[in-house]
């Protein structure tokens, strides 16, 4: 079957072994290219199959988004509902460092299947990882009800963030290009201005960063959604005389035993604008390679780049 890896010469569609029997098999139809994909290809990352965002059918008809994380369900951190969390050694992510779904087809296990709730295509499902690592942080920021709430940076984890807003909030976003004012605006969500009671770092810079403690209010709170690789830039003297509270956020668990997996999925099905506005280019799976350069160049109008096996 054909899968989407990492090479010496960059981005290629290799042949690779069928999946293995023990699991649910499921014929990938949609697979999303993350931030995080873009940057391994480019720093030459290389081993095993690319895509931890990606959606199927089974053999039986039915539809699932998958949630990658590889968790013992044993451990402390999992038995609280934190599997992003998981303190077992063979913790980690399909699609990161082990093998993942830009492929013909992927078996997983039971526990990562996602059911479609009704008004969610399959061919947009890939979108339910990324918008679960959005409702995550949305949650994490323990909203009260009345509170403003700022996001910085307008890719899809920040679109998808302001999208995940519940009534009663007042959120706004601040992006860098056209494209993303755009979405933004067709999603509803209106351009930053004042101070906040919460915002959200979906910039991942130190120029983001140091935005997000500009907007936060005295005493506010700022939720970092951002991925930063080694040392966390935060502004010093404007948290400290704010006294601003850092809240970090990573992936997605459970909570009251419901999955953020399901709740995003809810919330994309249940407002079909979100799929149609972050989703901006669609490839086939021979064209990964020209995806992936798609998907770098946010200037060009790339917001969530999606492959088509």
């Amino acid at each position: 079957m054909r899968a989407v890896r990492n090479t010496d010469q960059g981005i290629v569609v290799a042949e690779a072994a069928e999946p293995e029997a023990n699991g649910v098999r499921l014929a990938v139809a949609s697979a999303g290219i993350c931030g995080t994909d873009v940057n391994f290809a480019a720093g030459g990352v290389q081993g095993y199959t690319y895509g931890h965002e990606f959606a199927g059918t089974a053999a039986d008809g039915r539809c699932y988004a998958v949630e990658p994380t590889v968790h013992c369900g044993e451990c402390a951190q999992c038995r609280l509902g934190h599997v992003q969390r998981c303190s077992a050694p063979e913790h980690g992510t399909l699609g990161i460092f082990r093998d993942g779904g830009m492929c013909d087809a992927v078996t997983v296990p039971q526990n990562m299947l996602v059911p479609l709730p009704s008004g969610l295509d399959v061919r947009d499902a890939c979108l339910v990882e990324p918008a679960s690592v959005a409702w995550h942080g949305v949650r994490s920021a323990a909203l009260v009800p009345g509170e403003r709430v700022a996001v910085v940076g307008g890719g899809s984890i920040g679109l998808l963030a302001a999208a995940a807003r519940q009534e009663g909030f007042d959120v706004d976003i601040e992006v860098r290009h056209k494209h993303q004012r755009s979405a933004a605006e067709r999603l509803e969500v209106g351009s930053a201005e004042g101070v906040y009671d919460v915002v959200i770092d979906a910039a991942g810079s130190e120029a983001g960063l140091a935005r997000c403690a500009e907007l936060a209010r005295p005493g506010g709170r700022v939720v970092l959604l951002g991925v930063y690789q080694h040392t966390v830039p935060l502004p010093g003297v404007v948290s400290l005389v704010k006294e601003l509270t850092y809240v970090h956020s990573i992936a997605y668990g459970r909570h009251d035993g419901i999955r953020d997996t399901e709740q995003a999925a809810a919330l994309l099905a249940g407002n079909p604008t979100i799929t149609q506005t972050v989703i901006t280019h669609r490839f086939p799976l021979d064209e990964a390679a020209e995806a992936f350069r798609v998907a770098g160049d946010r200037a060009a109008g790339a917001i969530k780049v999606v492959l088509h096996p």
